[in-house]
Protein backbone atom coordinates (compact mmCIF):
# COMPACT_ATOMS: atom_id res chain seq x y z
CA UNK A 1 0.00 0.00 0.00
CA UNK A 2 3.23 2.51 -0.60
CA UNK A 3 1.09 5.15 -2.61
CA UNK A 4 -0.94 8.02 -2.86
CA UNK A 5 -1.14 10.54 -5.98
CA UNK A 6 -4.52 12.75 -6.16
CA UNK A 7 -6.45 13.00 -9.41
CA UNK A 8 -9.39 14.99 -8.14
CA UNK A 9 -8.90 17.69 -5.33
CA UNK A 10 -8.15 16.72 -2.37
CA UNK A 11 -7.35 16.62 1.26
CA UNK A 12 -4.34 17.96 3.43
CA UNK A 13 -3.45 17.23 6.72
CA UNK A 14 -2.72 18.71 10.60
CA UNK A 15 -4.56 18.73 13.65
CA UNK A 16 -2.87 22.41 14.49
CA UNK A 17 0.93 21.85 13.75
CA UNK A 18 3.73 22.53 15.48
CA UNK A 19 6.68 22.76 13.26
CA UNK A 20 7.40 23.77 9.97
CA UNK A 21 5.16 24.38 7.16
CA UNK A 22 4.54 21.24 4.68
CA UNK A 23 4.76 22.71 0.91
CA UNK A 24 4.15 20.56 -1.92
CA UNK A 25 6.36 21.10 -5.27
CA UNK A 26 4.72 22.23 -8.20
CA UNK A 27 7.12 19.97 -10.25
CA UNK A 28 5.61 16.05 -11.70
CA UNK A 29 7.36 14.56 -8.36
CA UNK A 30 4.88 11.84 -6.85
CA UNK A 31 6.39 12.46 -3.08
CA UNK A 32 8.15 14.92 -1.68
CA UNK A 33 12.00 14.57 -2.13
CA UNK A 34 14.18 13.17 0.37
CA UNK A 35 11.30 12.34 2.88
CA UNK A 36 10.06 8.94 4.57
CA UNK A 37 7.04 8.45 6.75
CA UNK A 38 7.60 6.23 9.37
CA UNK A 39 5.68 4.38 11.60
CA UNK A 40 8.24 2.09 14.14
CA UNK A 41 7.21 -0.08 16.50
CA UNK A 42 8.78 1.74 19.31
CA UNK A 43 9.91 5.50 19.99
CA UNK A 44 13.02 3.81 21.44
CA UNK A 45 14.59 2.38 18.03
CA UNK A 46 14.20 5.77 15.99
CA UNK A 47 17.80 6.87 17.11
CA UNK A 48 19.34 3.47 16.21
CA UNK A 49 16.75 3.46 12.89
CA UNK A 50 17.78 7.11 12.28
CA UNK A 51 21.96 6.19 11.91
CA UNK A 52 21.49 2.87 10.62
CA UNK A 53 19.36 4.43 7.08
CA UNK A 54 21.01 7.78 6.95
CA UNK A 55 17.85 9.54 8.89
CA UNK A 56 17.75 12.86 10.40
CA UNK A 57 17.33 11.45 14.07
CA UNK A 58 15.78 15.38 14.79
CA UNK A 59 11.95 14.24 13.10
CA UNK A 60 10.67 17.14 10.43
CA UNK A 61 7.39 16.29 12.62
CA UNK A 62 5.53 13.75 14.78
CA UNK A 63 2.01 12.10 15.07
CA UNK A 64 0.77 13.13 17.90
CA UNK A 65 2.35 11.32 20.51
CA UNK A 66 2.63 8.02 18.59
CA UNK A 67 5.72 6.61 17.12
CA UNK A 68 4.83 8.04 13.48
CA UNK A 69 7.38 10.35 12.31
CA UNK A 70 8.29 12.16 8.81
CA UNK A 71 12.12 11.92 8.19
CA UNK A 72 14.29 13.59 6.48
CA UNK A 73 16.78 11.42 4.42
CA UNK A 74 20.68 12.45 4.86
CA UNK A 75 22.54 10.87 2.15
CA UNK A 76 20.57 11.86 -1.20
CA UNK A 77 19.48 7.97 -1.55
CA UNK A 78 16.38 7.37 -3.95
CA UNK A 79 13.25 7.67 -1.44
CA UNK A 80 12.13 4.27 -3.12
CA UNK A 81 15.17 2.77 -2.51
CA UNK A 82 15.06 3.73 1.12
CA UNK A 83 11.61 2.94 1.46
CA UNK A 84 12.09 -0.62 0.34
CA UNK A 85 15.00 -0.93 3.22
CA UNK A 86 13.12 -0.06 5.62
CA UNK A 87 10.40 -1.78 4.79
CA UNK A 88 12.23 -4.97 5.51
CA UNK A 89 13.67 -4.26 9.07
CA UNK A 90 11.15 -5.44 11.59
CA UNK A 91 11.42 -2.82 13.81
CA UNK A 92 9.56 -0.49 10.84
CA UNK A 93 5.27 -0.99 11.44
CA UNK A 94 4.69 1.00 8.39
CA UNK A 95 7.20 3.48 5.83
CA UNK A 96 6.05 5.36 2.71
CA UNK A 97 7.04 8.12 0.97
CA UNK A 98 5.48 11.49 1.26
CA UNK A 99 2.94 11.69 -1.72
CA UNK A 100 1.98 14.29 -3.36
CA UNK A 101 -1.26 15.05 -4.09
CA UNK A 102 -2.67 16.82 -7.25
CA UNK A 103 -6.30 17.84 -8.24
CA UNK A 104 -7.14 16.78 -11.77
CA UNK A 105 -8.36 19.74 -13.15
CA UNK A 106 -4.47 21.41 -12.96
CA UNK A 107 -4.18 25.34 -13.98
CA UNK A 108 -5.77 27.20 -15.98
CA UNK A 109 -9.72 28.47 -16.19
CA UNK A 110 -11.44 25.51 -14.08
CA UNK A 111 -14.49 27.59 -13.98
CA UNK A 112 -16.67 30.15 -15.95
CA UNK A 113 -17.86 32.87 -13.87
CA UNK A 114 -21.47 33.61 -14.70
CA UNK A 115 -21.71 36.84 -16.62
CA UNK A 116 -24.36 35.67 -18.96
CA UNK A 117 -26.79 33.61 -18.77
CA UNK A 118 -24.97 30.89 -21.11
CA UNK A 119 -22.33 30.57 -18.42
CA UNK A 120 -24.56 30.33 -15.23
CA UNK A 121 -25.41 33.94 -12.65
CA UNK A 122 -26.60 34.09 -9.83
CA UNK A 123 -28.10 33.05 -6.53
CA UNK A 124 -31.28 32.59 -8.53
CA UNK A 125 -29.97 30.44 -10.98
CA UNK A 126 -27.64 29.10 -8.84
CA UNK A 127 -30.96 27.68 -6.30
CA UNK A 128 -33.07 26.46 -9.49
CA UNK A 129 -30.36 24.62 -11.25
CA UNK A 130 -31.52 20.82 -12.60
CA UNK A 131 -29.50 19.40 -9.34
CA UNK A 132 -31.74 19.85 -6.36
CA UNK A 133 -34.72 18.74 -8.79
CA UNK A 134 -33.08 15.88 -9.78
CA UNK A 135 -32.39 14.44 -6.63
CA UNK A 136 -35.51 15.94 -5.09
CA UNK A 137 -34.11 18.07 -2.97
CA UNK A 138 -37.30 20.05 -2.04
CA UNK A 139 -39.20 16.98 -1.04
CA UNK A 140 -36.02 16.27 1.45
CA UNK A 141 -36.51 19.89 2.82
CA UNK A 142 -39.68 19.49 3.62
CA UNK A 143 -38.59 17.16 6.23
CA UNK A 144 -35.14 17.97 7.69
CA UNK A 145 -33.07 20.87 6.43
CA UNK A 146 -29.76 20.26 8.19
CA UNK A 147 -30.91 20.40 12.25
CA UNK A 148 -30.64 17.19 14.27
CA UNK A 149 -31.92 16.87 17.89
CA UNK A 150 -28.42 18.20 19.03
CA UNK A 151 -28.17 21.15 16.84
CA UNK A 152 -26.89 21.70 13.34
CA UNK A 153 -24.94 18.57 11.23
CA UNK A 154 -21.27 19.70 10.98
CA UNK A 155 -19.76 18.83 7.47
CA UNK A 156 -15.74 18.95 6.84
CA UNK A 157 -14.44 20.19 3.46
CA UNK A 158 -11.11 18.99 2.93
CA UNK A 159 -10.19 21.50 -0.48
CA UNK A 160 -8.03 24.40 -1.13
CA UNK A 161 -9.87 26.54 1.05
CA UNK A 162 -13.46 28.26 1.04
CA UNK A 163 -14.15 32.02 0.67
CA UNK A 164 -15.83 33.01 3.60
CA UNK A 165 -16.95 36.47 1.90
CA UNK A 166 -19.32 34.80 -0.13
CA UNK A 167 -22.66 36.10 0.48
CA UNK A 168 -24.49 32.73 -0.08
CA UNK A 169 -21.81 31.33 2.46
CA UNK A 170 -22.88 33.83 5.15
CA UNK A 171 -23.91 31.63 8.70
CA UNK A 172 -23.03 28.79 6.93
CA UNK A 173 -19.25 28.22 8.31
CA UNK A 174 -17.65 27.32 11.76
CA UNK A 175 -13.93 28.22 12.42
CA UNK A 176 -11.31 26.07 10.09
CA UNK A 177 -7.71 25.87 9.96
CA UNK A 178 -5.29 26.23 7.13
CA UNK A 179 -2.90 23.36 7.42
CA UNK A 180 -0.89 24.80 3.73
CA UNK A 181 0.14 27.58 5.84
CA UNK A 182 -0.89 26.99 9.14
CA UNK A 183 -3.23 29.72 10.49
CA UNK A 184 -6.45 29.80 11.54
CA UNK A 185 -7.56 31.83 7.83
CA UNK A 186 -8.37 29.04 5.43
CA UNK A 187 -9.33 30.76 2.55
CA UNK A 188 -9.16 30.75 -0.78
CA UNK A 189 -5.37 31.58 -1.82
CA UNK A 190 -4.30 32.40 -5.72
CA UNK A 191 -6.24 33.22 -9.06
CA UNK A 192 -8.16 31.40 -11.50
CA UNK A 193 -5.10 31.18 -13.59
CA UNK A 194 -3.18 29.28 -10.83
CA UNK A 195 -4.65 25.43 -10.19
CA UNK A 196 -8.18 25.27 -9.23
CA UNK A 197 -8.64 28.09 -7.74
CA UNK A 198 -12.03 28.06 -6.26
CA UNK A 199 -12.66 24.62 -5.82
CA UNK A 200 -13.16 24.23 -2.03
CA UNK A 201 -15.64 27.35 -2.32
CA UNK A 202 -18.07 25.36 -4.92
CA UNK A 203 -17.90 22.61 -3.40
CA UNK A 204 -19.06 24.43 0.10
CA UNK A 205 -21.63 26.46 -2.27
CA UNK A 206 -23.40 22.79 -3.06
CA UNK A 207 -23.20 21.98 0.88
CA UNK A 208 -25.01 24.47 1.65
CA UNK A 209 -27.32 24.31 -0.97
CA UNK A 210 -28.53 20.48 -0.08
CA UNK A 211 -28.28 21.17 3.45
CA UNK A 212 -28.38 24.65 4.45
CA UNK A 213 -29.10 24.46 8.18
CA UNK A 214 -26.01 22.23 8.58
CA UNK A 215 -22.40 24.09 9.17
CA UNK A 216 -19.43 23.86 7.22
CA UNK A 217 -16.08 23.26 8.59
CA UNK A 218 -13.29 24.46 5.92
CA UNK A 219 -10.16 22.84 5.96
CA UNK A 220 -7.14 24.01 3.62
CA UNK A 221 -5.20 21.28 2.81
CA UNK A 222 -4.34 22.33 -1.07
CA UNK A 223 -1.72 25.06 -1.87
CA UNK A 224 -2.17 27.55 -4.63
CA UNK A 225 -1.05 24.97 -7.10
CA UNK A 226 -3.23 22.48 -6.05
CA UNK A 227 -0.87 20.37 -4.60
CA UNK A 228 -0.48 18.61 -1.57
CA UNK A 229 1.01 15.87 0.42
CA UNK A 230 -0.12 12.72 2.24
CA UNK A 231 1.20 14.02 5.98
CA UNK A 232 -1.02 17.30 5.88
CA UNK A 233 -4.15 15.52 4.77
CA UNK A 234 -3.70 12.62 7.31
CA UNK A 235 -3.49 15.84 10.31
CA UNK A 236 -6.57 17.49 8.33
CA UNK A 237 -8.40 14.40 9.10
CA UNK A 238 -8.06 14.09 12.39
CA UNK A 239 -8.53 17.74 13.15
CA UNK A 240 -11.69 17.30 11.37
CA UNK A 241 -12.88 14.50 13.53
CA UNK A 242 -11.62 16.35 16.90
CA UNK A 243 -10.67 19.67 16.29
CA UNK A 244 -10.50 20.63 20.02
CA UNK A 245 -8.45 17.58 20.45
CA UNK A 246 -11.05 16.66 23.47
CA UNK A 247 -12.69 13.56 22.82
CA UNK A 248 -15.40 14.62 25.10
CA UNK A 249 -16.58 17.61 23.17
CA UNK A 250 -19.10 17.18 20.50
CA UNK A 251 -17.35 19.77 17.54
CA UNK A 252 -16.44 17.05 15.53
CA UNK A 253 -17.53 17.00 12.18
CA UNK A 254 -20.56 14.20 11.21
CA UNK A 255 -19.88 14.03 7.52
CA UNK A 256 -16.19 14.83 5.93
CA UNK A 257 -16.02 15.68 2.28
CA UNK A 258 -13.18 14.45 0.24
CA UNK A 259 -13.45 15.67 -3.43
CA UNK A 260 -10.72 14.10 -4.25
CA UNK A 261 -9.04 11.42 -5.31
CA UNK A 262 -5.70 9.44 -5.75
CA UNK A 263 -4.27 6.37 -8.09
CA UNK A 264 -2.32 5.33 -5.18
CA UNK A 265 -3.34 4.02 -1.66
CA UNK A 266 -1.82 4.98 1.25
CA UNK A 267 -1.50 3.38 4.32
CA UNK A 268 -1.31 6.19 6.52
CA UNK A 269 -4.55 7.60 5.03
CA UNK A 270 -6.56 4.69 4.94
CA UNK A 271 -6.01 3.56 8.73
CA UNK A 272 -6.69 6.75 10.04
CA UNK A 273 -10.17 6.32 8.00
CA UNK A 274 -10.58 3.04 9.34
CA UNK A 275 -9.88 4.29 12.66
CA UNK A 276 -12.05 7.53 13.09
CA UNK A 277 -14.49 5.87 11.23
CA UNK A 278 -15.00 2.71 13.96
CA UNK A 279 -14.14 -0.18 11.33
CA UNK A 280 -10.19 -0.43 12.10
CA UNK A 281 -8.35 -3.32 13.52
CA UNK A 282 -6.50 -3.94 16.23
CA UNK A 283 -3.08 -2.26 14.16
CA UNK A 284 -5.44 1.07 13.53
CA UNK A 285 -5.77 1.65 17.42
CA UNK A 286 -2.20 3.14 17.74
CA UNK A 287 -3.06 5.76 15.29
CA UNK A 288 -4.15 9.53 17.10
CA UNK A 289 -6.86 10.14 15.60
CA UNK A 290 -10.55 9.78 17.67
CA UNK A 291 -13.47 6.92 17.03
CA UNK A 292 -16.84 8.22 15.79
CA UNK A 293 -18.96 4.83 13.96
CA UNK A 294 -21.43 7.99 13.65
CA UNK A 295 -19.17 9.57 11.11
CA UNK A 296 -19.79 9.72 7.54
CA UNK A 297 -17.33 10.19 4.78
CA UNK A 298 -17.84 11.57 1.33
CA UNK A 299 -15.14 10.93 -1.38
CA UNK A 300 -15.22 11.82 -4.67
CA UNK A 301 -14.52 8.58 -7.48
CA UNK A 302 -12.52 10.74 -9.46
CA UNK A 303 -13.04 11.66 -12.86
CA UNK A 304 -10.55 9.13 -14.98
CA UNK A 305 -13.47 7.71 -17.30
CA UNK A 306 -12.89 4.38 -16.59
CA UNK A 307 -13.04 1.28 -13.53
CA UNK A 308 -9.43 2.32 -11.92
CA UNK A 309 -10.18 2.79 -8.53
CA UNK A 310 -9.15 5.58 -7.07
CA UNK A 311 -8.40 6.34 -3.02
CA UNK A 312 -9.84 7.25 -0.59
CA UNK A 313 -12.86 6.09 -2.14
CA UNK A 314 -12.02 2.79 -2.71
CA UNK A 315 -11.01 2.55 0.64
CA UNK A 316 -13.12 -0.35 1.87
CA UNK A 317 -14.09 1.41 5.40
CA UNK A 318 -17.60 1.61 7.08
CA UNK A 319 -19.43 4.82 6.35
CA UNK A 320 -17.47 5.77 3.65
CA UNK A 321 -19.68 6.43 0.36
CA UNK A 322 -17.84 6.64 -3.41
CA UNK A 323 -19.80 8.86 -5.35
CA UNK A 324 -19.91 8.85 -8.93
CA UNK A 325 -21.01 12.20 -11.31
CA UNK A 326 -23.87 12.02 -13.35
CA UNK A 327 -25.59 14.08 -16.54
CA UNK A 328 -28.85 15.74 -16.31
CA UNK A 329 -30.16 12.99 -18.87
CA UNK A 330 -29.69 10.25 -15.80
CA UNK A 331 -26.62 8.68 -17.41
CA UNK A 332 -23.31 8.25 -16.16
CA UNK A 333 -21.05 11.59 -16.96
CA UNK A 334 -18.47 10.34 -19.42
CA UNK A 335 -15.25 11.41 -17.53
CA UNK A 336 -16.44 9.67 -14.38
CA UNK A 337 -14.88 6.79 -12.91
CA UNK A 338 -17.33 4.18 -12.49
CA UNK A 339 -16.94 0.36 -11.22
CA UNK A 340 -18.38 -2.07 -8.58
CA UNK A 341 -16.41 0.14 -5.79
CA UNK A 342 -18.40 3.43 -6.49
CA UNK A 343 -21.34 3.00 -4.59
CA UNK A 344 -24.13 5.75 -5.85
CA UNK A 345 -23.64 8.51 -8.69
CA UNK A 346 -25.05 12.02 -8.12
CA UNK A 347 -25.10 15.23 -10.64
CA UNK A 348 -22.07 16.28 -11.22
CA UNK A 349 -21.97 17.90 -15.19
CA UNK A 350 -22.29 21.74 -15.36
CA UNK A 351 -23.10 22.09 -11.82
CA UNK A 352 -23.46 25.90 -11.03
CA UNK A 353 -22.30 26.89 -7.56
CA UNK A 354 -20.45 29.65 -5.44
CA UNK A 355 -16.63 30.41 -6.50
CA UNK A 356 -14.47 33.57 -5.19
CA UNK A 357 -15.30 37.24 -4.56
CA UNK A 358 -18.64 36.50 -4.68
CA UNK A 359 -19.51 34.74 -7.96
CA UNK A 360 -20.75 31.38 -9.35
CA UNK A 361 -19.61 29.38 -11.82
CA UNK A 362 -19.79 26.21 -13.41
CA UNK A 363 -17.87 23.46 -13.02
CA UNK A 364 -18.05 19.48 -13.67
CA UNK A 365 -16.60 16.92 -11.97
CA UNK A 366 -17.36 14.24 -9.27
CA UNK A 367 -15.80 16.62 -7.04
CA UNK A 368 -18.77 18.33 -8.07
CA UNK A 369 -21.04 15.44 -6.95
CA UNK A 370 -19.39 14.39 -3.92
CA UNK A 371 -20.75 17.54 -1.99
CA UNK A 372 -24.11 16.88 -2.88
CA UNK A 373 -24.12 13.53 -1.37
CA UNK A 374 -22.49 14.92 1.72
CA UNK A 375 -24.95 17.49 2.10
CA UNK A 376 -27.72 14.61 1.76
CA UNK A 377 -25.75 12.57 3.98
CA UNK A 378 -26.12 15.20 6.38
CA UNK A 379 -29.75 15.35 6.67
CA UNK A 380 -30.27 12.08 6.72
CA UNK A 381 -27.82 12.09 10.04
CA UNK A 382 -30.38 15.00 11.53
CA UNK A 383 -33.34 12.65 10.53
CA UNK A 384 -32.00 9.58 11.85
CA UNK A 385 -29.20 10.30 14.48
CA UNK A 386 -28.50 7.01 15.81
CA UNK A 387 -27.91 5.33 12.94
CA UNK A 388 -24.34 4.11 12.82
CA UNK A 389 -21.97 5.18 10.20
CA UNK A 390 -22.16 2.02 7.95
CA UNK A 391 -26.12 1.88 8.53
CA UNK A 392 -26.57 5.19 7.30
CA UNK A 393 -24.29 5.44 4.59
CA UNK A 394 -26.20 2.22 3.18
CA UNK A 395 -29.63 4.16 3.65
CA UNK A 396 -28.15 7.02 1.30
CA UNK A 397 -27.12 3.92 -0.99
CA UNK A 398 -29.94 2.27 -1.62
CA UNK A 399 -32.56 5.13 -1.15
CA UNK A 400 -31.12 5.96 -5.14
CA UNK A 401 -33.10 6.27 -8.65
CA UNK A 402 -31.82 3.27 -10.94
CA UNK A 403 -30.14 5.47 -13.69
CA UNK A 404 -28.02 4.15 -17.14
CA UNK A 405 -24.65 3.10 -17.38
CA UNK A 406 -21.58 1.41 -15.10
CA UNK A 407 -22.78 3.02 -11.89
CA UNK A 408 -26.53 2.39 -12.12
CA UNK A 409 -27.78 4.15 -9.13
CA UNK A 410 -28.20 8.15 -8.35
CA UNK A 411 -28.85 9.41 -5.01
CA UNK A 412 -31.97 10.51 -4.00
CA UNK A 413 -32.03 13.08 -0.81
CA UNK A 414 -36.34 13.22 -1.37
CA UNK A 415 -36.31 9.19 -0.98
CA UNK A 416 -33.56 9.20 1.51
CA UNK A 417 -35.70 11.84 4.25
CA UNK A 418 -39.14 10.22 3.12
CA UNK A 419 -38.08 6.59 3.68
CA UNK A 420 -37.13 4.68 7.11
CA UNK A 421 -33.91 2.97 7.08
CA UNK A 422 -35.62 -0.29 6.04
CA UNK A 423 -36.63 1.10 2.68
CA UNK A 424 -40.18 1.67 3.69
CA UNK A 425 -41.86 5.39 3.77
CA UNK A 426 -40.64 6.59 6.87
CA UNK A 427 -43.64 9.07 9.04
CA UNK A 428 -42.47 12.74 9.23
CA UNK A 429 -41.54 13.94 12.61
CA UNK A 430 -44.34 15.43 14.77
CA UNK A 431 -44.99 18.22 15.32
CA UNK A 432 -44.09 18.66 18.99
CA UNK A 433 -41.44 15.81 19.02
CA UNK A 434 -40.47 14.49 22.30
CA UNK A 435 -36.52 14.51 23.92
CA UNK A 436 -34.60 11.93 21.65
CA UNK A 437 -31.59 10.78 22.76
CA UNK A 438 -28.27 11.46 20.29
CA UNK A 439 -25.11 10.18 19.59
CA UNK A 440 -21.80 12.15 21.16
CA UNK A 441 -18.62 11.34 19.50
CA UNK A 442 -16.62 9.06 21.65
CA UNK A 443 -12.61 7.98 21.81
CA UNK A 444 -14.05 4.29 22.19
CA UNK A 445 -15.41 1.94 19.33
CA UNK A 446 -18.68 1.54 20.93
CA UNK A 447 -20.29 4.91 22.02
CA UNK A 448 -23.70 4.88 23.88
CA UNK A 449 -25.69 8.11 22.47
CA UNK A 450 -26.34 10.22 25.67
CA UNK A 451 -30.36 11.54 25.95
CA UNK A 452 -30.73 15.48 25.33
CA UNK A 453 -31.69 17.38 28.54
CA UNK A 454 -34.26 19.39 26.66
CA UNK A 455 -36.75 18.45 24.08
CA UNK A 456 -35.36 19.85 20.58
CA UNK A 457 -37.37 22.93 19.41
CA UNK A 458 -40.23 22.09 17.06
CA UNK A 459 -40.48 22.81 13.32
CA UNK A 460 -42.94 25.08 12.16
CA UNK A 461 -45.86 23.15 10.57
CA UNK A 462 -45.74 22.29 6.90
CA UNK A 463 -48.13 20.35 4.74
CA UNK A 464 -47.55 16.22 4.75
CA UNK A 465 -45.37 15.66 1.78
CA UNK A 466 -46.45 12.77 -0.29
CA UNK A 467 -43.36 9.96 -0.47
CA UNK A 468 -41.68 9.46 -3.84
CA UNK A 469 -43.10 6.12 -5.30
CA UNK A 470 -40.14 3.90 -5.35
CA UNK A 471 -40.40 2.08 -8.67
CA UNK A 472 -36.91 2.72 -9.69
CA UNK A 473 -35.13 2.04 -6.59
CA UNK A 474 -33.61 -1.11 -6.53
CA UNK A 475 -30.35 -0.72 -4.86
CA UNK A 476 -29.22 -4.25 -3.34
CA UNK A 477 -28.70 -3.90 0.23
Amino acid sequence: MLSCLLVVLLLLFSGVRNGEVVNATDGGEEFVADEVIVKLRTTQDLASIAAEYSLDPLPLDQFGSRPIFRLRITDNARVEDRVRELDSDSRVALVEPNYITKPPVGGGNTWSVGNTWSVGGDHGTFVSQWAPEKIHLPLAHQVNRGTGPNGPIKVAVLDTGVDATHPALAGHLLPGWDFVDNDNDPSEVGDQQTGPYGHGTHVAGLIALVAPEAKIIPLRVLDRHGVGNVWVLAEALVYAVDPDGNPATADGADVINLSLSTLRETQLIGTLLEKACGSGSSDSQDFPVSTNPYLVVVAAAGNGGDDTRQYPAAENVDGLIAVAASAINDTLASFSSRGSWVHVAAPGQGILSTVPNGQYGTWSGTSMAAPLVAGEAALARARFPLLLNKDLARHVIRMAESIDGDVPFRADAGIALTSDPDGNPAPLPSPTPSSTPTPSPTPTPTPTPTPLPSPTPSPSATPTPAPIKPGRRGHPS
